[in-house]
């Protein structure tokens, strides 16, 4: 059985991006599905669309 991979370097890391995260979700700071499927289908094309930002 292998270890599990962490992108933290340290628990203490990961706690505060999660805090960070979950204080965002409470103030409504968003990016829906859809919008950042919009935004990615566009990359590669002519008409590529800007970043989508919270509240789209």
């Amino acid at each position: 059985m292998t270890a599990e991979k962490n992108l933290f370097d340290s628990p203490e890391a990961e706690a505060k991006s999660e805090a960070r995260a979950e204080a965002d979700v409470r103030a409504g700071r968003l990016i829906s599905h859809n919008a950042v499927r919009r935004w990615l289908s566009s990359w590669g094309s002519d008409k590529r669309l800007p970043r989508p930002r919270s509240g789209e």
